[in-house]
């Protein structure tokens, strides 16, 4: 993490709701989500949010470091159906060593939709993506 990685950094991030992103697209497999209102799903809501942070650390990232979520503490407040834009905003409150905490909120154009803290943690590429190898190749091995 470069220096410039301190509290107070802030961004702003929109996207417009598509058809792929309402509840019943979120597990299709899952036959009660079909049944579900045609509206954005508080999953690709946290992901939404996920992303807002992941913008705000980019500039600030050596090379071969990355981030993975660790903690999501939201509320989902209001629905938003498709067609909609919106808005993120992400603040960054805390560094701790490698740990980020940052405040979240995203608002539609009419309502506050969501609102809460992310923590995500810095890691390094290379050394991760080793773990990840090592246990798919244990548990292939069962």
């Amino acid at each position: 993490m470069k220096d410039s990685l301190k509290p107070g950094l802030e961004y702003r991030h929109e996207f417009t709701v598509s058809e792929s992103k309402i509840v019943r697209n979120l597990y299709p497999e899952s036959e009660p989500f079909q049944s579900f209102p045609e509206v954005f799903a508080t999953g690709f809501l946290v992901g939404l949010m996920e992303w807002a942070c992941v913008e705000l650390m980019a500039p600030h990232m050596d090379d071969g470091e990355g981030s993975l979520g660790i903690h999501v503490d939201i509320s989902h407040e209001a629905p938003t159906p498709p067609g909609m834009t919106i808005t993120v905003s992400a603040r960054l409150d805390s560094v701790d060593g490698r740990k980020l905490g940052f405040s979240i909120e995203a608002h539609d154009g009419v309502d506050m939709i969501g609102r809460g803290h992310h923590e995500r943690a810095v890691i390094l590429l290379e050394k991760f993506n080793s773990k990840v190898a090592e246990k798919s190749a244990a548990s292939s091995n069962k």
